[in-house]
């Protein structure tokens, strides 16, 4: 007897389940029917107000800030690379300035040494024989040189040049001299 009963409940039990089943097929069916006819009657309806515009209007609204914080993460980025290309310039620039001043250092030291052992042979040589070789410098390295020579033995030199040759290293030399002139070559 518990083996019919159990039997029974187990097909009370499948019945129901299929019942259940069918129910909710019916219920899908039906919200399916009511959904379809709805929208082909706003499809079929020109006279319901078209909502594009002000749904465009919303939408740019909703992502304006959102934009803009893209635009300016955009430009910040490009700033950034902008600012890594000028540091990396200005690194070169103060590489390149570095050399620059190294060589002109070694410069100034080789012209310093060479006005130097000029100024020695000069000192060394006649008036007579100093003064065309002078003469054919520019005027700035032989009132230079002749700076550096002994009072007297400079205006030796100077009375054997041509007189608007020396006349003129005379004023180079006088500007040099002169407080007022300024020093800065600039």
């Amino acid at each position: 007897m518990t083996d019919m009963m159990a039997k029974s409940n187990r097909q009370d039990e499948a019945g129901r389940n299929q019942s259940n089943r069918t129910f909710l097929r019916l219920a899908a069916a039906a919200a399916l029917l009511l959904l379809v006819p709805q929208v082909n009657a706003q499809q079929a309806n020109p006279a319901l107000p078209s909502t594009t515009a002000e749904d465009i209007e919303k939408f740019c609204t909703n992502i304006a800030d959102t934009a803009r914080d893209q635009r300016y993460l955009l430009q910040k980025q490009e700033l950034e690379k902008l600012q890594s290309d000028v540091d990396q310039r200005i690194v070169l620039l103060e590489q390149r300035k570095a050399e620059y001043e190294e060589w002109l250092k070694r410069r100034d030291d080789f012209m310093a040494k060479a006005e130097a052992g000029l100024v020695e042979i000069y000192k060394t040589m006649k008036a007579d024989a100093a003064a065309p070789q002078l003469q054919e410098m520019r005027p700035e390295l032989a009132a230079a040189i002749i700076m550096k020579l002994p009072a007297r033995q400079s205006g030796l030199i100077l009375s054997e040049m041509d007189p608007k040759t020396a006349g003129m290293i005379s004023m180079i030399m006088s500007s040099a001299a002169d407080p007022k002139t300024s020093k800065d070559r600039s």
